[in-house]
């Protein structure tokens, strides 16, 4: 009885595997570090909130602090910095005021706590201009730049994020298996575990890749978003049928109505929160931007609706010199746009937020066999490696041995 003949795979599929195997060698060492700092991030609210006490505060039937209150407490803390937000959380949550620097291609954030009902000072946490290490600043860091300046490394992230979905691609044609009988079934679903470890290591690769696919892709196309911008709009052009997005302009306060509000009684900025908290009394957190830099800037207050994530807000925006409210197309969740919803969900859904704690969960797991793939597949390029110079010398052996007999 002769043997079966192997059959030799058409040309798409060796171009296929071709460019699977280069690229991923190419990508690996990259895709490995923001998947796996990805994995460190998915958790960061909850890890903090566990070892860091001053974020909460005891909830009380009374109202919170004006802004000009906590900002003049994160001052005297703070007194060389310029603010750049103001946040407030629910009723357990400290408020915080930030200052957010980007300087030689390198992101610097400093926060101060404060009690929402008393302006109390709580911590300062300073990571710029000193040596108070900040581990989930380092982790975003190498997810976002791979802690190179972000002029640079954040293209090469983009790069190998996009090459990572062509992988993704290839490897489910490569997975797909070649008959669909029970055999088939079982080998493309189920690992192996009590197999030798190449066939571990195969399926852990094969299988796993497979089953995450989809979460994995979404969790890249989410990312390319804040890498590149013809990205970004391509995305909204497409989700969209057809609409190109908007740049985001806030609007502008008119300067012909300056000093109609006396600033000087109540702050302008607290006045604007005033109008919010009105309009807003479930609101689960507030975010504004303290200070304004230009004479016809318009104060800007985000309302969010559920604590824990931040897609899900209305933005208020108010005319500096008389508080009237100015309107966007996309300053409402619930009424904007599909393609504006998803584009105010990319974050949520990048880490997992969307969906609660059994999202970042997901987004964990997911991560953390993105990490896992770049390693898997190597090895099973190795192995292969290993095994094909094998035969060559035991084939050149037998040549050998051949020769030395007919002598």
């Amino acid at each position: 009885m002769k043997p079966k003949k192997k059959s030799k795979k058409s040309l798409f599929r060796r171009i296929n595997d071709w460019l699977h195997l280069w690229l991923g060698l190419f990508s690996g060492i990259i895709v490995f570090i923001v998947s796996i700092t990805g994995c460190f991030y998915a958790f960061q609210q909850e890890i903090k909130d566990a070892m860091e006490p001053w974020r909460f505060v005891e909830a009380r039937d009374a109202a919170f602090v004006p802004p000009s209150v906590l900002l003049n407490t994160a001052k005297a803390h703070m007194p060389e910095k310029e603010p750049t937000g103001l946040t407030y959380s629910n009723k357990e949550g400290a408020a915080a005021v930030g200052y957010h620097t980007f300087e030689n291609g390198k992101e610097g954030f400093s926060v101060v706590f404060m009690n929402p009902y008393s302006g109390e000072f709580l911590k300062k946490m300073q990571t710029e201009g000193t040596d108070e290490f900040d581990f989930f600043h380092f982790i975003i860091d190498g997810h976002r730049a791979l802690w190179l300046p972000y002029e640079i490394g954040r293209p090469i992230v983009g790069i190998a994020t996009l090459i990572f979905l062509v992988m993704l691609i290839s490897g489910l044609i490569m997975w797909w298996p070649k008959k669909w009988n029970k055999s088939g079934y079982k080998k493309s679903f189920s690992i192996k575990w009590n197999g030798k470890f190449k066939r571990v290591n195969y399926d852990l690769h094969n299988v796993l890749g497979f089953y995450t696919l989809i979460f994995a892709f979404i969790i890249a196309v989410t990312g390319l978003v804040w890498s590149f911008k013809w990205f970004e709009d391509s995305l909204y052009y497409v989700t969209s049928a057809g609409e190109t997005k908007a740049a985001h302009e806030h609007p502008h306060s008119d300067l012909s109505q300056a000093g109609l509000v006396d600033n000087e009684t109540i702050p302008v900025l607290d006045r604007a929160f005033y109008k919010v908290i009105a309009q807003e009394p479930n609101a689960q957190g507030f975010y504004m931007t303290p200070v304004l830099k230009d004479p016809d800037d318009a104060i800007e207050v985000i309302a969010y609706q559920d604590f824990g994530s931040w897609y899900n807000r209305n933005e208020y925006f108010f005319d500096q010199y008389n508080l009237k409210r100015y309107r966007t197309d996309d300053d409402v969740y619930v009424d904007a746009s599909f393609a504006d919803q998803l584009s105010l969900l990319n974050y949520d859904i990048h880490v997992g937020a969307v969906w609660g704690l059994p999202g970042k969960i997901l987004a964990f797991l997911v991560s953390l066999v993105s990490a896992s793939l770049p390693i898997t597949g190597f090895l099973v390029w190795w192995n292969k490696k290993k095994k094909k110079n094998g035969g060559d010398k035991k084939q050149l052996q037998r040549k050998k041995e051949s020769r030395a007999s007919l002598t």
